[in-house]
C-alpha cells in the first residue's frame, strides 16, 4: 500500500521566494530521510497564497520511521527554523490519500 501525504500550506505572497527556496532544501531532504518526494507546488494562476507538498511512503509506519529521522536530521531542523525564522509560512494543513492504482500510469509502471 502506497500513502501520500499531502501538504496543503498558506503562504504568503510577498514571501513567494522564500517558500520556492524552502521547497528547493526539501528535494535533499526528504530522500535522505526516506521519503518519496513527488514535489512541491506553487500557485501559478489564480489564488496567490495556496502552495502544495507531496511526500509517499510504502506505509503508514514508514512514514512514522521517516518523522523520527526528519527530527534528527541538522538540514531538516534547519529548513524548519528557516521558516519560522521568515515568517512565509501561514498555515499547514497534512492529509493522507492513497491512490487508485488504476489511475496513476506511474504507479503501475513502477510495479513488476
Amino acid at each position: 500500500m502506497t500513502i501520500t501525504c499531502f501538504i496543503e500550506y498558506r503562504i504568503d505572497p510577498s514571501q513567494r521566494e522564500q517558500f520556492a527556496e524552502y521547497a528547493r532544501r526539501w528535494g535533499e531532504i526528504i530522500p535522505a530521510c526516506g521519503g518519496q518526494l513527488l514535489g512541491y507546488f506553487l500557485p501559478w494562476e489564480g489564488t496567490n497564497y495556496q502552495a502544495w507538498g507531496l511526500i509517499s511512503f510504502a506505509s503508514l509506519a514508514e512514514y512514522e520511521a521517516y518523522r523520527v529521522r526528519l527530527r534528527n536530521d541538522a538540514a531538516g531542523r534547519a529548513n524548519f527554523e528557516f521558516a519560522q525564522r521568515e515568517g512565509f509560512i501561514l498555515e499547514e494543513r497534512r492529509t493522507f490519500l492513497t491512490p487508485v492504482p488504476e489511475s496513476c500510469d506511474w504507479l503501475t509502471e513502477a510495479q513488476p
